[in-house]
């Protein structure tokens, strides 16, 4: 991992990967943990990749965040016609991301659509070789609704030629994510660029496209906050111990400071052991085709209720690191402002409406 530490501070500043961080990505096949390894792809298991973002989390969250939305976005090999979907995912350094937000429209022409629109926050804009997005479907200027009178959305991914990219990530934390908006201009998009993630249309027998995307999400993004968190209270730790070995710390300061960050560490790996655990089984029932049903509302409130907790606690320990804790160098902060800014995703919101 010296690769992805010698390289923290400098995607910080360039305000995206690092040339040295992307190679290292495209080397170790981490944007393509979830394609086939017919197409290249590691082709790992839910619980082998969660295990394997948590990791790089640990290191480098910025560039975990990174990996772990590009990588989502190549899950979609699953769902994208194999006629076009086997060339583009086959190439070494396919990188799919965008937008999850319905802020476009798709106007129905001939044999596909023509696409107009602005996105917000779209993961690692700069090294996309595709992007992503979701657009209502329009037909003679007018709105298409589905059987149950809803406007139809349909998801589409096009080519990074015909993306415009506005640089306007401009963040306290998460800086390397290079998370920009991007607009589409009247750009046509054939019935093969359109797909649906949905378990019951995957295109392709592998199981991992089995598996719901909602809880797919919310694990591959809890497992970002896990790994930051499980740094941060290390990094505190020897932060702690050096002052208190300095004998210039007042001790019932020091008492009440290690006594949260106990707290903190337990905490870690009790609501670690029972994410893990729903993931496995959530994983497992989905071979011996069990119901997963009440398994992933356990994952959807787990989820939000650890990263709540996640936020509440850095908040709680944080004000004992001191001005350590407050230079922008310091890796502390670093993860201090990481956290926050990934708080701000929707997804893992506690009171947000995802379902």
């Amino acid at each position: 991992m010296a690769i992805l530490k010698d390289n923290q501070y400098k995607g910080i500043q360039k305000k995206t990967l690092s040339d040295e961080q992307l190679e290292l990505i495209y080397r170790k096949k981490w944007f393509k943990i979830w394609v086939p390894k017919s197409l290249g792809g590691l082709e790992l298991n839910l619980v082998e990749g969660l295990v394997l973002l948590e990791d790089l989390a640990y290191w480098d969250g910025g560039f975990a965040w990174t990996t772990t939305l590009c990588a989502g976005a190549n899950l979609f090999v699953g769902f994208i016609d194999t006629t076009v979907g086997d060339d583009i995912f086959a190439a070494k350094e396919v990188c799919f991301g965008g937008s999850g937000q319905v802020s476009g429209v798709a106007e129905r022409e001939g044999t596909g659509y023509r696409l107009k629109g602005i996105w917000k926050y779209a993961t690692g804009a700069p090294h996309l070789t595709h992007f992503t997005l979701n657009a209502r479907i329009q037909e003679a200027g007018q709105p298409v609704f589905d059987k149950d009178g809803n406007p139809l959305v349909k998801s589409f991914f096009v080519n990074r030629d015909d993306v415009l990219i506005h640089y306007d990530w401009d963040t306290f934390g998460l800086e390397a994510t290079a998370s920009h908006s991007f607009s589409l201009n009247d750009v046509f998009a054939y019935e093969n660029q359109s797909f649906s993630i949905d378990a019951s249309r995957t295109t392709r027998g592998e199981y991992l496209y089995q598996y719901p995307f909602m809880p797919f999400a919310e694990l591959t993004l809890l497992v970002n906050f896990m790994g930051m968190y499980h740094r941060f209270i290390d990094l505190v730790e020897k932060l702690f111990i050096v002052r208190s070995n300095e004998s210039k710390w007042d001790p019932v300061e020091s008492k009440a400071a290690f006594k949260i960050l106990d707290t903190l560490q337990q905490n870690y790996l009790d609501k670690r052991k029972t994410i893990m655990a729903l993931a496995e089984h959530s994983w497992k029932n989905l071979y011996d085709k069990g119901d997963n049903s009440s398994l992933f509302e356990r994952i959807a409130t787990e989820s939000r209720n650890f990263v709540a907790e996640i936020v509440t606690n850095i908040t709680k320990v944080y004000p004992y690191t001191g001005i350590a804790g407050a230079a922008k160098d310091n890796e502390i902060n670093i993860i201090f402002r990481n956290v926050f800014t990934a708080s701000q995703h929707k997804l893992l919101q506690k009171n947000a409406n995802n379902r």
